[in-house]
């Protein structure tokens, strides 16, 4: 006969002898970090090989993540990472035993991108935890650091640009600027009556325009003509803000358009001359600006573009595939390739580990830009985070920022101020797969007879840029600065 006292008992001492082996992580912070109670999100990061595991880039580089809301914790009050935490790849107790790096950063959110690097967000420098057993295991982490504002050191050719933005403003809710670095050519002091054109350069992804802090490079000419370089880096909460506007971003576009530009023709000496460039996010982002404001810029040069087309969105067409994770055999998505052909990392990698670190990171940057917004203030997901299933709903107001599809549709009324004015190069083994969505918005330019150019070179998303890469695009920004009759 079955005893089930026994049975009860046996599964009263299995429960706890599971729950006595869960691993736990405790965090604090010090009345020297903030003297303020904390409401908000708090991360965990942990790594074998880096020194500074929160500076690392989700999903690029691969490493354990935790994250726990917390409301209302005080100074020196603890909180508790357990089994309970959002999670990357396993839950704490099952993650690989050894010897970690650890930290830990409280979000406060105020404007940074990357949490590990967001000014106010509370830190500690490195500890080592060392995960060796199969029992129950507590570690104590305090921080006690606090990320700072970024200083900025002006040169005489290079300058610190703070747009306040009123736009911006209204919609964060707090003092918002567009920032960027002012690159002057020599010539802007060897002949002081000369006016310049503005040669808007937008960087990629996780790009800083603090890179010029302290340097004294001057501006280097588009091909033969000086000109001022502006450089924008794109960063914002979100992620890269892509000079879009969105509901989950804010009107970056407009504060671009209306705000930035004419500060800088109000502070240096420019002509009507508005010139374009940018290299993958900064890519999509100077299509995006020539496109929406055609009369604004007088022309652009797009380098290995962000996803031009949703056809091919790292080769997915979101309007017909059921899932971002796998095809339809199986097999991983590709996020990212070696030389366009050989895995490296997997979108359902990449968008399980920003389904921990969600924000300011890759994926959910795209989120951002192209959703709408959820009730609670969050951007509405493309993907199901947990199967990988297309939100068709939501891939509706992403089609808002199809660039191919924007154009061929609105060609009739953009041809007058967008004509020729676009040049668009990739390498034909771009690592993100982006030259195929460039193929698509050629083929489409081609049929409209949009005067546009595209042009494909051998190398990757990193390798493509030579000499001859370079000197081709500056050339065509020149021809078409010649052409509009600002350069006489």
């Amino acid at each position: 006969m079955i005893n089930l006292n026994k049975i009860y008992l046996l599964c009263f001492l299995t429960v706890c002898t599971l729950h006595a082996v869960g691993q736990t992580i405790t965090a604090s912070f010090t009345p020297a970090a903030s003297g303020e109670s904390f409401t908000g999100k708090v991360f965990l990061y942990l790594s074998k090989d880096s020194k500074t595991p929160k500076d690392e880039m989700v999903g690029v580089y691969k490493f354990p993540c935790f994250a726990i809301s917390v409301k209302n914790v005080r100074p020196n009050q603890k909180v508790v990472f357990d089994d309970a935490a959002t999670f990357y790849p396993v839950v704490l107790s099952d993650i690989e035993r050894g010897q970690y790096n650890a930290q830990v950063v409280w979000d406060r959110n105020e404007g940074g991108r990357s949490i590990g690097d967001s000014p106010g967000n509370m830190y500690n420098d490195a500890v080592a935890v060392n995960i060796t057993k199969n029992t129950k295991q507590a570690f104590t982490i305090v921080c006690n650091e606090v990320v700072k504002d970024q200083p900025f050191v002006e040169t005489k050719f290079i300058k610190e640009l703070k747009s306040p933005s009123a736009l911006l403003s209204a919609f964060y809710k707090r003092p918002t600027s567009v920032n960027a670095a002012v690159l002057l050519p020599k010539e802007y002091f060897e002949q002081p009556s000369r006016k310049f054109p503005v040669l808007y350069w937008i960087s990629g992804y996780g790009g800083d325009y603090h890179f010029y802090s302290g340097r004294n490079d001057n501006s280097a000419p588009v091909d033969t003509t000086a000109c001022i370089r502006v450089f924008l880096d794109g960063n914002c909460p979100g992620g890269h803000c892509v000079y879009a506007n969105s509901d989950n971003n804010g009107p970056w576009g407009d504060a671009v358009t209306q705000e930035l530009i004419p500060l800088v023709d109000k502070t240096y000496r420019t002509n009507a001359g508005r010139l374009l460039t940018g290299h993958s996010s900064g890519g999509w982002t100077v299509l995006w600006l020539q496109t929406h404001y055609p009369k604004v810029f007088t022309a652009c040069w797009s380098s290995s573009p962000d996803p031009v087309d949703f056809r091919s969105f790292q080769q997915i067409d979101l309007y017909n595939d059921k899932n971002l994770y796998y095809a339809k055999d199986s097999s991983f998505r590709l996020a990212g390739t070696i030389a366009g052909r050989y895995p490296w990392i997997t979108m359902k990698t990449m968008c399980s580990m920003e389904h921990v670190v969600w924000r300011g990171e890759q994926m959910h940057s795209f989120n951002f830009v192209f959703s709408t917004r959820n009730a609670d203030g969050t951007p509405r997901s493309l993907w199901n985070d947990e199967t990988g299933d297309i939100d068709h709903g939501t891939f509706e107001h992403w089609k808002k920022y199809d660039i191919s599809l924007y154009v061929r549709t609105n060609w009739q009324q953009l041809k007058p101020d967008l004509q020729g004015k676009i040049r668009v190069s990739v390498g034909n083994q771009d690592n993100f797969l982006l030259n195929y969505p460039v193929h698509l918005f050629d083929d489409e330019m081609k049929k409209v007879d949009a005067g546009f150019v595209f042009a494909y070179y051998p190398g990757d998303h990193f390798t493509v840029s030579t000499p001859e890469y370079r000197t081709t695009g500056l050339q065509f920004l020149e021809q078409k600065y010649n052409e509009s009759g600002l350069g006489k």
